[in-house]
């Protein structure tokens, strides 16, 4: 399989330079990626695919952990009518039902690489009309900024997923539950600007 046309795959050597196949950065939260399932993408194996669970409940977005401490019960605290999915595809139970979910990780190598086995769970059609995949939030792992080849990475993954959101760290989280009524970081009110969603320090607020 030709690696350099496939968007979902990374290479062995993630220190080389980018590929010219790679995405080109963009703007926070830009569509810049596939937007839906394509013919042709492998499943991944077994082991590199996120459990399932039925989900009953309404929420405007479902946001998906793909890994331990990915943050994805930070975003649901943040934000009115969105769920944690305890980091397993959420499937509608009701037919006709779809989910809109956004990917979570953290920006290390093995939160990328599990992020890129979801998007490319999603991307091979495994999960039917169940799931509509807005696109993938990537929380800082760290203070400052990430080596090279950790953003080469996010380049290659950013190419299967429909949007990627560049996340801050924010120190005040690790040391305790993130305060809901204080003002957010601005890439974190873009991202739920961009989702169409309310903060719950903004209903606070009011």
């Amino acid at each position: 399989m030709n690696t350099r046309a496939n968007r979902w795959l990374i290479g062995p050597n993630p220190s080389n330079e980018l590929d010219a196949s790679a995405p080109v950065p963009t703007r926070r939260g830009e569509r810049h990626g596939a937007i839906a399932p394509q013919l042709g993408i492998p499943v991944p194996d077994a082991i590199d695919r996120l459990p399932r669970r039925g989900a009953a409940w309404p929420a405007t977005i479902w946001w998906l952990g793909v890994h331990g401490g990915a943050g994805e019960s930070t975003l649901a605290a943040l934000t009115a009518g969105t769920r944690p999915c305890e980091h397993a595809w959420p499937i509608p139970t009701t037919a006709g039902t779809t989910h809109r979910v956004v990917l979570v990780a953290r920006t290390n190598y093995a939160g990328l690489l599990t992020a890129q086995h979801a998007a490319t769970e999603w991307a091979a059609n495994t999960l039917g009309d169940a799931i509509q995949l807005a696109g993938l939030a990537l929380i800082a792992d760290a203070p400052g900024r990430r080596p090279k080849q950790l953003r080469h990475l996010e380049h290659i993954i950013a190419g299967g997923v429909p949007r990627v959101w560049n996340l801050p760290w924010v120190n005040a989280w690790r040391l305790g539950p993130p305060d809901t009524t204080a003002s957010l970081p601005k890439e974190f009110r873009e991202l739920f600007t961009d989702l169409a969603l309310t903060p719950t320090s903004a209903r606070t607020h009011n």
